[in-house]
Order: C-alpha cells, then sequence, then structure tokens
C-alpha cells in the first residue's frame, strides 16, 4: 500500500506543477479571475493538455504490464500486438483521402486488427499467446508496409501531416473529448487492477492459472479487448507514443517488485506522471518550438531502457 500512496502523491504534485510551466508566464491570480490571456491559456491550452497526457499515461503503462503478463515477455508494449499500427494505418489513409477525422479513421483501423488479431488467435476454445505475439507482429509487418506505401503516393502537404502524426504528439482538446475518454478510460483501469490476482497466477504460465481455477481463455481475451481499447483510444488522439509501456512497468518491477496488486495501481500512476513529465519538457525546452512528445519518450526511452537491462543484470550477478 506504501507504493501506491507515494505514487498517487507523487502524480499529485506532478499534476498540480506541470500547468504552471509553459514558455509563457501566466498570474494564476489573473487566471482564476477569468482575465485574458491567463484564462485562456492555462484553462485552454495547458490543463486540456496535462489531462490528456494522465490518461494517455495511465493507459499505455497499464497496457504494457497486461501484454508482458499474458505473453510473458518483458518486450511486450502497448503496440506489439498490432493495434496501434491497424489505428495508424487509419489515420494515414484518412489524411490521404482528405478526411478530417483522422480519430474515428484511427479507431476503425484498430478495431479491424483487434477483430483479426482475436479471430487468428481463438482455436476453438482456447486462446494461445503464441499464436496472439504471431499475429500481432505479422499486423505490425503489413500495417507498415500499407504505411510506406500511402507515404510514398501522398503529396507533400500530406507526407508532412503523415509524418507528423506517426511521431505522436499531445495537443490541447476540447474538455468534451477529455470526458468521453476518461468515461471509457478509468472504469477499464479499474476492472483490470481489480483481477491482479489472476494476472499473478497468468504470469507463471496458462497451466498453473487454469490448475489454480482460472479461465485463461476468458482472462487472455479480457486482457487482450482491454488492452486494446486503450491502446486504440489512445492512439487515436496522441498518434503512437512509444516506451511508455515499456519503460515505466520496467522500471517499477525492478523497483516494486513483480506482484500485480502493487505493480498495477503504481503503473497507473507512474504512467501518468510520466507521460506529464515528459510532454512538460517537449513543451518548454526549446520555446516556442513544441517538440513531439512520442519523439522524446524514444529518444530517452531507449538508452534508459538499456541502462535498466543493464542495472538488473549487475544485481542478478551480484
Amino acid at each position: 500500500m506504501r507504493p501506491v500512496v507515494l505514487s498517487a502523491l507523487f502524480l499529485l504534485a506532478v499534476t498540480v506543477i506541470a500547468p504552471l510551466l509553459g514558455s509563457t508566464h501566466i498570474d494564476l491570480g489573473k487566471a482564476f479571475a477569468g482575465a485574458s490571456p491567463d484564462y485562456d491559456i492555462f484553462y485552454y491550452a495547458r490543463v486540456p493538455r496535462v489531462l490528456l497526457a494522465l490518461l494517455a499515461g495511465a493507459a499505455l503503462s497499464i497496457t504494457g504490464v497486461l501484454f508482458q503478463c499474458m505473453l510473458r515477455d518483458p518486450l511486450a508494449e502497448p503496440y506489439t500486438l498490432g493495434v496501434s499500427s491497424g489505428a495508424a494505418v487509419g489515420a494515414v489513409l484518412a489524411i490521404c483521402l482528405g478526411f478530417q477525422s483522422t480519430g474515428l479513421a484511427s479507431l476503425i483501423g484498430a478495431a479491424l486488427v483487434l477483430l483479426i488479431v482475436i479471430g487468428m488467435s481463438v482455436d476453438g476454445r482456447r486462446m494461445s499467446s503464441f499464436t496472439l505475439l504471431l499475429t500481432g507482429v505479422t499486423m505490425n509487418s503489413i500495417a507498415f508496409a500499407i504505411i510506406l506505401f500511402l507515404h510514398s503516393i501522398a503529396s507533400f502537404a500530406q507526407s508532412f501531416a503523415i509524418s507528423r502524426w506517426l511521431m505522436g504528439g499531445l495537443d490541447a482538446v476540447p474538455y468534451s473529448t477529455l470526458a468521453w475518454l476518461a468515461a471509457i478510460v478509468v472504469p477499464v483501469l479499474i476492472l483490470v487492477t481489480m483481477r491482479a490476482p489472476q494476472w499473478n497466477l497468468l504470469a507463471v504460465g496458462e497451466e498453473w492459472a487454469a490448475s489454480r481455477g482460472v479461465s485463461t481463455t476468458l482472462l487472455m481475451g479480457f486482457g487482450y479487448v482491454a488492452g486494446s481499447v486503450l491502446t486504440g483510444l489512445v492512439t487515436s488522439l496522441t498518434g503512437p507514443i512509444g516506451f511508455v509501456g515499456l519503460i515505466v512497468p520496467h522500471a517499477l518491477r525492478l523497483r516494486f517488485g513483480a506482484d500485480h496488486r502493487t505493480l498495477m495501481p503504481c503503473s497507473i500512476l507512474l504512467g501518468a506522471a510520466f507521460l506529464v513529465i515528459c510532454d512538460t519538457l517537449s513543451r518548454t525546452m526549446n520555446p516556442p518550438t513544441d517538440f513531439p512528445v512520442g519523439v522524446l519518450t524514444a529518444m530517452g526511452g531507449g538508452p534508459f531502457f538499456l541502462w535498466l537491462l543493464r542495472t538488473k543484470r549487475r544485481s542478478l550477478w551480484m
């Protein structure tokens, strides 16, 4: 319980401080009084962006925990099983066709991949984690090839828009968008966390979990659908943001252990804080330039992950 409380306090501190930072100084007194431009900058530019980062970071982090548990693969992350690639194909196709609703198109693409992967992975009443992984990797390759083809035939303006979307980034979105996103993401996070004891059993092995009375097919199906819904929704609004679902769970396992009753709530809280910090850095490092947060997480996450692996190996040697 102590790690969860500390994680919640850290998240609270990050959430309070992040909207105060930016390239333009704001007076909180004027913002609270409704005086422009402080009010507009604070309530319509910074706060929605921080809230989106909170929801996206929590969703991507818990999905990383889920997929690493189901596949028993330490390198699994939210984008391993193809849903994000399907969302990317949908968004890129919408850009090439001149549609405005890239978010809706990306959701349709994610849903199609979700159905394909589940259909290929279910054999009778059993879902194979091995087939799930292979199908996801295959769908990633197919989606990547389609994106390359569409990118090659796109116009200059479309090519720029595609490249920008694929970098992944956070922008201020309407509060109505945040409301429906939270209405889906928060219940899914709660449902996933409530099954933490079952995830502990599944992490050992499917046969072990089945011998303890767990319906592994239903549990894995629920985990894949839940992770895919979270990833698809977030990707439709932000584009692909990598390494959050890989770095945060690994770092927390080294610190708190592999018990999902602690790992999952801490991943939700600290994954949200991690993405808020990364996004704050992306918009304050070189103002007024706003770096895509997906680029920052990749550039910082890769070396950090190598350091984590090195630290873990040393601890095993000692």
